[in-house]
């Protein structure tokens, strides 16, 4: 990785260091965040190994230190400042999120050595050494083409850059040789994916499906506005068995007044007709989303047109988060609601969703299914995914890739117990 010098500005890469004078030191990687950066960690881990360096997984056994942050919320801004300033007396490396976007921020906690996320990655795909996991995770791109008002995400990442197609699949097919049985496909909108290459994400995925191997591909991310110009064809190329027929659609918001605040690009009547399509191409399809509470200008009726669209759309999973005001960002600017509204509003879509999988989970229990083992959670006890990805917890030692059919009989909301069916 080649030093650069000088103070840039916020948005921009800062100032970085040079990882080789940890040569064949022992290092402990401290992760944050979503499953992306966890993608940084292992290209991370890669680009260590072939220095000669060991990881390890304790601070105390460890001689530096690097921390892969995170900054998409306050109270995660507030943790890695934490967490740095109870590493600081260590050599300290910093990569991530947070650097690009709050590097005064950290300097006021600790004196780290600076890492670009970029850096590591391009050093990576110039031939670092791969590094096996249970659960495999493959970038398809780095930033994203949207305009999100509240993200500091695509602040800290930049624009979309898309990975070419050869290499992602020769990252799959060597982590499927090497045992992963889960692979994770990751982005900050898998959906993007080509948009600036003559691509698309369903033209990839059509690749991906005729890869051999005993493997499952779990596709992550993809915002409406993105998915809209290629649902013609996209549910169409989840229908191969090494694809989980599971689709995370983060909707944000059920208010059209809302969305346009927020900068996402589409309507409500745009996430149900997604959701219809992919039903209608895939009955049984597991949907995710995400929704922000407490954005600022949200009223109740807001509040409930977003409840109303968990209603029509009935996801599997929703991940609430509290707004948060962001640096850098539009949204930043905009009158905040207190943070009890927010509070309370969070709550409020946490029952309601809850009543939805409680719903959709009657009609799974007690119903064998077909499953695959794919992670082992504590000694003798494992998850196995159906093909739409439902969770179903087995009290079994079983090893990771075995088929077998279960029998749900316990539901826990957000998972199964299952037992075999014998």
């Amino acid at each position: 990785m080649v030093s650069e010098s000088g103070m840039e500005r916020s948005g921009s890469q800062p100032p970085r260091g040079d990882i080789s004078d940890l040569l064949g030191k022992k290092v402990v990687i401290l992760t944050f965040g979503c499953t992306y950066n966890h993608g940084d960690t292992r290209n991370l881990e890669g680009v260590l190994a072939r220095q000669g360096c060991t990881i390890t997984g304790s601070v105390a056994d460890a001689d530096a230190v690097i921390v892969n942050t995170c900054t998409v919320v306050g109270p995660t801004e507030r943790k890695m400042l934490r967490v740095l300033r109870e590493c600081r007396d260590m050599p300290l490396y910093v990569t991530g999120c947070m650097p690009p976007v709050q590097r005064e921020e950290i300097l006021t906690v600790c004196d780290p050595v600076f890492l670009s996320p970029r850096d590591i990655t391009d050093t990576w795909r110039k031939g670092a050494t791969f590094i096996p996991h249970e659960t495999g995770i493959v970038q398809l791109s780095r930033g994203c083409p949207g305009a999100c008002t509240y993200c500091i995400t695509r602040v800290a990442r930049g624009p979309l850059v898309s990975y070419p197609e050869e290499e992602i699949l020769h990252c799959i097919r060597n982590q499927a040789g090497s045992g992963s049985i889960e692979i994770r496909l990751t982005a900050q909108d898998c959906s993007a994916w080509g948009k600036d290459r003559g691509s698309s994400l369903p033209a990839l995925l059509e690749r991906i499906g005729s890869l051999p191997g005993k493997f499952r591909i779990r596709v992550g991310m993809m915002n409406p506005a993105t998915i809209l110009p290629i649902l013609d064809t996209l549910p169409d190329s989840f229908r191969y068995q090494n694809i989980f027929r599971f689709a995370h659609i983060p909707v944000q918001s059920g208010s059209d007044r809302i969305l346009r605040s927020m900068g996402r690009g589409y309507t409500r009547d745009d996430v149900i007709e997604i959701v219809r399509v992919f039903r209608k191409s895939l009955p049984g399809i597991t949907i995710a989303t995400d929704v922000i509470a407490g954005f600022p200008g949200e009223d109740n009726d807001d509040l409930a047109a977003t409840c109303d669209l968990l209603d029509a759309i009935m996801p599997a999973k929703v991940n609430i988060t509290r707004y948060s005001r962001r640096p850098h960002t539009p949204a930043a600017e905009m009158k905040d609601h207190p943070g009890r509204v927010k509070k309370k509003r969070s709550r409020l879509l946490q029952r309601h969703a809850e009543a939805l999988y409680r719903n959709l989970n009657k009609a799974l229990l007690g119903r064998d299914a077909a499953v695959m083992v794919t992670e082992r959670i504590r000694p003798g006890t494992v998850l196995a995914r159906t093909d739409s990805y439902t969770g179903i917890v087995l009290r079994q030692d079983l090893p990771v890739g075995t088929e077998l059919k279960v029998r749900p009989v316990e539901d826990r909301t957000y998972f199964f117990i299952g037992e075999i069916v014998r």
